[in-house]
């Protein structure tokens, strides 16, 4: 458990780890904490946006929609590898989530299979979205997903965590399939190799 880092601090964190980033409009201030508390901070969760086209993808989830406001994420990954930062505090993007799974990640063991929705997940994931329509067939690129790779070591790097920090939403809320296309699994030995 952990406070988030300051925007700032997120930000050189990013930096520091090889991160190509872009700050889009006043993303350090754009978010949903009128909406309840951002933080304790206790991982990091990784989505894909059923989008194409960076631009559009990266518009979406800085605004959000009639059904659901932006930011939908902290950073946008699109798939160049580019992390388009586009909020920072609560964000709209893990929803509830199942607690044995945020007590599973908050002690950093294996995850319970997740059958329950009563966890406020926007309170306590670092959340990044990434370019993908998610049909299991468009690809991830070498650079897309060494930048999901870089982004989540960051931030564990920053909090002292493991890999075990990191967490697919498909891991948190039943029904849910992203980030489809790799495993989380595979995803958290790379994170693993590189904070060693």
């Amino acid at each position: 458990m952990a406070s988030p880092m300051s925007a700032a601090a997120f930000l050189k964190a990013l930096r520091d780890e090889g991160v190509t980033v872009v700050e889009v409009g006043d993303w350090k201030h754009h978010n949903r904490n009128h909406k309840g508390p951002w933080g304790p901070v206790n991982g990091v969760m990784i989505h894909h946006t059923v989008t194409s086209g960076a631009a559009a993808t990266v518009e979406l989830c800085r605004k959000g929609h009639a059904d659901l406001p932006g930011p939908l994420c902290h950073g946008v990954i699109t798939k160049d590898g580019v992390v388009h930062l586009v909020g920072y505090g609560r964000a709209n993007h893990a929803g509830l989530g199942d607690d044995d799974v945020f007590r599973a990640v908050v002690a950093e063991k294996a995850l319970p299979h997740d059958n329950e929705a009563n966890t406020d997940g926007n309170r306590h994931f670092y959340g990044f979205e990434c370019e993908n329509l998610g049909d299991g067939e468009d690809p991830w690129p070498k650079a897309q997903l060494e930048a999901v790779e870089r982004v989540s070591a960051a931030v564990c790097r920053h909090h002292g965590w493991t890999e075990k920090s990191v967490i697919g939403h498909l891991e948190w809320q039943p029904g849910k399939v992203d980030p489809r296309g790799f495993t989380m699994a595979s995803m958290r030995k790379r994170i693993r190799d590189r904070l060693k």
